[in-house]
């Protein structure tokens, strides 16, 4: 990969300063980081924008989103994020880039505009990888807010809520979220999919 050892300085300063908040695998957030800095490279998105994570190789009862700030290595938010409601139920463990299977696609992303749409205040997202998510925005898949995405919810119901494949955020946080990151900014979403992770031209680039 390109820029591998500024991957790893990146990505070591990442974790360094996660301080009690538990972090995301070493491998991941490299994985993240070299994908970004590819992104930057191509003129996709600016250096400096952050950098949100999603891994969903852990149960949704988690909170399994990062936001970081790769000007200062720094942690912006941590929180709950729902799947897809076909990817599977406690844990996402189907992706798909097709319309109406209402799945959870992984890979890299590139935010997009906002807009008022049947969730209110909304985030469209470009996926960039061929095959996987690049019909996200044909998909009408987006960041909002959702009442399902909620600790309360998970203790009622063991688990998240799910959506129809939009990566759904708590209500109390997901306005904030979606100023960091709107217009341009490097999206990553990791699952356990051997087929995604052999074939990525970005992971593998």
């Amino acid at each position: 990969m390109p820029h591998i050892s500024e991957a790893e300085l990146l990505s070591s300063m990442i974790l360094d300063n996660m301080e009690d908040t538990p972090a995301p695998q070493q491998e991941i957030i490299q994985m993240a980081v070299s994908g970004y800095l590819n992104l930057v490279e191509e003129g996709k998105i600016d250096k400096g924008s952050p950098l949100s994570v999603i891994d969903f190789s852990l149960p949704s009862s988690k909170e399994r989103l990062w936001i970081f700030d790769l000007e200062e290595g720094k942690l912006l938010y941590h929180s709950l994020v729902s799947h897809g409601r076909n990817s599977g139920d406690l844990m996402a463990k189907k992706f798909s880039n097709i319309n109406s299977s209402f799945m959870s696609s992984l890979g890299f992303y590139v935010t997009g505009e906002t807009y008022q749409g049947k969730h209110g205040y909304s985030l469209r997202l470009d996926g960039i990888e061929k095959g996987f998510n690049d019909l996200a925005r044909e998909r009408a898949i987006v960041i909002h807010g959702a009442d399902y995405a909620n600790k309360e919810f998970v203790k009622n119901t063991g688990r998240l809520g799910r959506s129809l494949g939009c990566p759904a955020l708590p209500m109390d946080v997901y306005k904030e979220v979606i100023d960091t990151i709107k217009d341009g900014s490097c999206l990553f979403i990791y699952g356990n999919d051997a087929e995604y992770l052999s074939k990525s031209p970005l992971i593998n680039a």
